[in-house]
């Protein structure tokens, strides 16, 4: 997109250099997070892949709902439509390709982000901003990694309570708040969780 060679142009482009920066950031932040790998590896993405290659970014949720929301990504879980997994809103924009794939490859996360994101998309006065987007992620992704929760239980309890600040008091909590949230989940039903660990807390 052509921006003048003006104060306000140069102005513009600083601040979309430094958006697309703050996301390559997130997403190496959410790649290091995991000590495990993706439900989903990259070579399993095929022709969503090539399709993704095709689009113009940056692109918004919405944009990449309407053009490849119908494909499909296997997972050990089954297979997972990308609209079921890409918020559907103008709100949430990707840098890349890259962060289109980062976000489909753990489908259980993807789709409580996507019912979070869409959600919160409703509520103008408090938006949800990156560092607190990563922190919401980064607390559902240490839920999905524990191995005798096979049915991803915290995910869903989580992601449900989340909605529900959202819904009843019109706000999004802490991400702070979450994290203690899933920390009691997680020792109401004995799921160990060591001190050093990001739920720890």
């Amino acid at each position: 997109m052509f921006m003048p060679d003006d104060k306000r142009g140069r102005e513009n482009q600083a601040r979309d250099a430094d958006r697309r920066q703050r996301e390559r950031d997130i997403i190496a932040q959410l790649e290091r997070w995991d000590e495990t790998e993706p439900p989903v590896e990259a070579a399993a993405l095929g022709e969503f892949e090539a399709d993704l290659d095709a689009l113009s970014f940056p692109t918004t949720g919405t944009e990449l709902v309407a053009t490849v929301g119908e494909r499909t990504v296997e997972s050990p879980e089954g297979t997972e439509r990308v609209a079921d997994l890409v918020p559907d809103t103008t709100d949430e924009t990707f840098e890349s390709p890259t962060a289109v794939r980062v976000r489909v490859q753990r489908p259980t996360v993807a789709a409580a982000m996507k019912r979070i994101v869409e959600a919160v998309a409703e509520l103008r006065h408090d938006p949800l901003d990156d560092s607190r987007r990563a922190g919401y992620e980064k607390t559902l992704r240490a839920l999905a990694a524990i191995d005798a929760d096979d049915e991803d239980e915290g995910v869903e309890v989580i992601r449900d309570w989340i909605l529900e600040q959202v819904r009843d008091r019109e706000r999004l909590p802490r991400s702070r708040a979450v994290r203690r949230e899933a920390a009691e989940f997680c020792r109401t039903n004995r799921y160990e969780i060591r001190d050093d660990q990001w739920l720890g807390v």
